[in-house]
């Protein structure tokens, strides 16, 4: 398995991500360092990186390396991005770096920039028309997309840390200032004559710290269950009030804010400035979290090179993939499972009546449902629905995975505690919880209709005929073992469905 390092050094942090290139073209994280090193802090005045900050980011970047040799790292890709390009002292900072710290940063322009978050959002992402707004600590990328193809893009020198900068002498009050920093972002994005012309039903994707700290603090005031930052969707009105609190607070204030990292505090409400105008101009309606950016683009890159043709056009299906062969599923065993449990949903269709949108449910449940075994197989469905609600997925709501690790969980016992589905009230309907019941029969069956893993159950036809359900199976062989064991589900087939269960 090859390891690869990818650093991102921008204007207020500086990130490390290890990451394990999977054969296939997949890939898995496994340990990643954030360092607050303000490498852009008090550039505006000259255009110089400051020694100090120079000397802190060396500091971090040594210890990168550390980590890296330590993991046996064969190849480090190091990105420097708006401090360093616009800095005047690029090249002895560049020599300093790959001298002290054995890194050769690549400097990336604002095309290479926004090309990379593109591919990390756009291949994690299930959102049809987006505009993506990464807000850095010394520039901010606007990205238009529509149906996968990118429209327009543009970079605005600015990002928290500057506008921090560019106001921070002004004796105002806290509010003043935020509402300064709002009519200059606004001022900007007036500029902008393709920003007048998106799509009304284009919907806003924020990606970069800022964001993941507005989605943590909102996830905390709102009690959400499920403490995830991609997907995370917040409403403006919500985001507003998040707003209308922060702008009046001084700094001492700010850093006591639960989910806010303490090392963005002084600069988290020139964000929150900035994302206020791009919410103000073009009315959406709510911000969409992205947990993936330029890190994630350039292991998309790496791992699966066409992403930089064209974007990956399944992006649950990707994720989903790469758990398997991360944890060395059984993947003949794992894909008629789920053959298997979609003949039977669209078969029973006459009998559950639910909508289309439960077969990605249905699909992350199956392709699942034995992942668990690598934590103990005994109560292994409760272990798979943990793993499914703490793994990586991608194009799938909160909702769907919350309901998908219940479907797992319901493979062996339809037995969820009702304790556990109130844990998740917030987030799941009524119907959904009856879905769950209905979905978890339909793999349990499945699941025993390839009980020995050997694919003789190639298929089944249902029947409904009075009071009974009669499947009959199309085997390859004596399946008397798979029967038995399907039929073992006959009584929570009968309460989910109403109907008596028997297999020929």
């Amino acid at each position: 398995m090859e390891k690869i390092a990818i650093i991102d050094l921008g204007s207020n942090s500086a990130r490390l991500v290890l990451v394990n290139i999977l054969d296939g073209g997949y890939f898995m994280v496994f340990d990643e360092l954030k360092e607050s090193v303000r490498l852009g802090q008090d550039m505006e005045r000259d255009g110089f990186l400051k020694p100090s900050r120079v000397t802190q980011t060396i500091k971090t970047l040594k210890m990168f390396r550390r980590l890296c040799d330590a993991n046996h790292v064969e190849k480090i890709y190091a990105y420097a991005t708006a401090a360093v390009r616009r800095a005047k002292n690029q090249k002895s900072f560049l020599d300093e770096v790959g001298v002290t710290c054995g890194i050769k940063l690549k400097v990336l322009s604002q095309d290479e920039e926004a090309q990379l978050v593109y591919t990390g959002v756009i291949n994690s992402m299930d959102v049809p028309k987006g505009l993506i707004v990464d807000i850095g600590g010394g520039s901010t990328q606007v990205i238009y997309y529509n149906r996968k193809n990118l429209l327009a893009q543009e970079t605005f020198p600015f990002g928290a840390v500057t506008l921090t900068d560019l106001f921070k002498d002004d004796d105002l009050s806290p509010e003043a200032r935020f509402e300064k920093i709002n009519a200059y972002v606004s001022e900007q994005l007036e500029k902008i004559e393709w920003l007048k012309e998106i799509d009304p039903d284009t919907q806003l994707i924020g990606v970069g710290g800022s964001f993941r700290n507005l989605g943590k603090i909102s996830r905390l005031l709102t009690k959400y269950p499920v403490d995830v930052a991609h997907n995370y969707h917040i409403n403006t009105e919500s985001f507003v009030g998040i707003c209308d609190t922060i702008k009046t607070m001084d700094l001492d204030s700010t850093m006591k804010i639960k989910g806010l990292s303490s090392g963005r505090a002084d600069i988290f409400p020139s964000a929150l400035a900035a994302i206020k105008a791009f919410t103000d101009k073009l009315a959406f309606p709510e911000i969409i979290i992205s947990g993936s950016g330029l890190r994630e683009g350039a292991m998309f890159r790496y791992a699966v090179p066409m992403t930089a043709e064209r974007p990956i056009t399944d992006v649950l299906g990707y994720s989903l993939n790469t758990l398997v062969r991360y944890y060395d599923e059984n993947l003949a065993h794992v894909e008629h499972v789920y053959n298997l449990s979609m003949q039977l949903f669209k078969q029973l269709k006459v009998l559950h009546k639910l909508p289309r949108a439960y077969i990605k449910v249905l699909r992350v449940a199956s392709i699942l449902h034995d992942i668990g075994q690598h934590i103990k197989y005994y109560d292994h469905h409760k272990h798979s629905s943990y793993m499914i609600l703490n793994s990586t997925l991608y194009g799938i709501s909160h909702r769907e995975i919350v309901m998908a690790a219940f479907v797992a969980w319901a493979h062996r016992k339809n037995d969820i505690p009702n304790n556990e589905i109130l844990r998740y009230s917030k987030i799941l309907m009524e119907e959904d919880v009856d879905a769950v019941k209905k979905l978890g029969v339909i793999l349990r069956i499945a699941e025993s209709f390839d009980r020995s893993m050997s694919g003789l159950v190639r298929g089944v036809n249902c029947d409904v005929l009075g009071d009974s359900v009669i499947m009959k199976t199309e085997t390859d062989g004596d399946c008397s073992l798979e029967v038995k064991d399907a039929l073992s589900a006959s009584a929570e087939f009968k309460r989910a469905y109403k109907k008596n269960l028997e297999i020929l």
